[in-house]
């Protein structure tokens, strides 16, 4: 017998019951599901799409680290076209640099592991002395310009990944053309707001703006009166890279070919690099990219992008490091992809090589001697008087310089520039020390002879030689 006001159950009730039940926990848990975090994220994306996850297609396109700022201003110019409306969102979760867009989508459908989070924010550098905030991880919806709903995710590199680290964007779509279209349109927008172009760089750190492997550096600024070279060699020089930038088109017009080699050569000391200097500031409209020491494992990249920012100045310092004769040395695999970085940029591109060396006579010759790769080789000498001469009052230009030169030119024989720089520099220190007052600090006889004889002294031989001294 039932209990009084209880209702019983038969098997057929209770499988019914149990059904619902069934059914009441299938609903509450979508209903749970569709609200949590994760699939907010996933929400967002599919929603914006039109689409499952299962239907989406990726179209991604990577850039050395260097080109971030110029990802992301390829981005920003494309939003820009494209109107207002977009919406920028982010992921939160662990282990996010590592993973791939779709698998951290299909993630967090599964397991709930990734959530919509906040954007991801960087600063880098445009210039020696400026910089701007651009996405390191972000996402952002818009369209394609035929009108289909993309998404697109902008990644930078990561710092831990080294000289392997890559910058990134990818257009999440429907429609594979869709995507295509919209990564084109965003290269486009790149180059056409490239930052590097007209930029110097150097591979490698410096205390200027940059990243781990590419800095801005100032562009110099330097007089013809302050290069003092041997009656001739300056305007030779200048012939052969800003004399045929300046007639640029007409020599292609004439079938004339662009793509220029000049090699600096001469004594540490004497001047190269100063000469290298007033070059960059004449070619201002020129970008310029320096390699130098370990950078030169760089060597591959420059090539490409001096070929890219053309007109375009390729500088390696001390190319003797890599371009070693073979029959001194065993093959550094350095030169080959020197040799070919050469040979690959086309003869009409407007890039100048330029190529120091203190050994010249230890070049390859395969490097030295092939046109199209070096066909100027300029000697920068150790001055003679007039310009041991021309250099002291060069370098005592802002000091009140009363002594008599005749006697410090006639002892300075075969020194270098660098020599006579630190021998102004000791002269000046001498007076402050001595307690010499006046604005500029006045440099007389006494002071540049004393200077003269602490760097003759006998325990000094290594400091004159490191400085050019013979």
């Amino acid at each position: 017998m039932g209990h009084t006001g209880e209702a019983e159950l038969d098997g057929d009730g209770a499988r019914a019951l149990a059904a619902g039940l069934g059914r009441l926990v299938r609903v509450a848990a979508t209903v749970v599901e569709a609200d949590s975090p994760a699939n907010a994220l996933v929400n967002r994306v599919t929603g914006h799409l039109g689409a499952e996850l299962q239907d989406l297609v990726f179209v991604g396109q990577e850039f050395p680290p260097w080109e971030h700022v110029n990802v992301h201003r390829g981005v920003d110019r494309y939003l820009a076209e494209r109107g207002g409306g977009h919406e920028w969102f982010g992921i939160a979760g662990v282990n996010r640099t590592n993973e791939e867009l779709i698998g951290m989508l299909a993630t967090a459908r599964r397991h709930g592991t990734y959530e919509l989070g906040a954007v991801d924010y960087r600063t880098e550098a445009t210039g020696p002395e400026t910089t701007e905030d651009v996405v390191q991880f972000g996402l952002v919806t818009t369209s394609a310009p035929g009108g289909t709903p993309v998404i697109i995710a902008q990644r930078g590199p990561i710092a831990q990944h080294g000289p392997s680290a890559v910058s990134r964007f990818e257009v999440i779509s429907t429609d594979r053309d869709a995507a295509g279209a919209v990564r084109d349109q965003v290269e486009r927008r790149m180059r056409e707001n490239d930052v590097l172009r007209g930029q110097v760089l150097a591979f490698g750190s410096s205390e200027f703006r940059g990243n781990e492997l590419l800095t801005f550096l100032p562009r110099p600024e330097l007089t013809a009166a302050e290069v003092v070279l041997p009656d001739g060699v300056l305007p030779t020089i200048e012939r052969h890279t800003v004399g045929i930038a300046g007639h640029a088109e007409r020599l292609r017009a004439a079938g004339q070919h662009l793509k220029r080699g000049l090699l600096l050569h001469g004594p540490p000391g004497t001047g190269k690099t100063h000469t290298l200097r007033y070059l960059m500031g004449r070619l201002s409209g020129n970008t310029v990219i320096i390699l130098t020491g370990g950078a030169m494992r760089f060597i591959g990249k420059a090539a490409e992008l001096a070929r890219r920012l053309q007109p375009s100045i390729l500088v390696l310092e001390d190319v003797d490091l890599v371009a070693q004769d073979r029959s001194h040395a065993g093959t550094n695999p350095l030169l080959f992809t020197l040799l070919d970085a050469m040979d690959g940029i086309g003869a009409d591109a407007d890039v100048t090589f330029v190529l120091t060396t203190n050994r010249a006579s230890e070049l390859e010759q395969a490097l030295a001697d092939r046109p199209g790769r070096v066909d100027l080789a300029v000697e920068i000498p150790k001055p003679d008087a007039a310009g041991r001469r021309r250099l002291i009052e060069l370098y005592g230009r802002n000091v009140d310089l009363r002594a008599d030169l005749e006697p410090v030119v006639a002892q300075t024989d075969g020194v270098t520039a660098s020599y006579l720089k630190e021998l102004l520099r000791r002269a000046v220190l001498h007076q402050m020390h001595e307690g010499v007052t006046g604005d500029p600090v006045p440099v007389d006889d006494a002071a540049l002879a004393e200077a003269l004889r602490e760097m003759n002294e006998s325990h000094n031989s290594l400091t004159r030689s490191l400085l050019g001294s013979r």
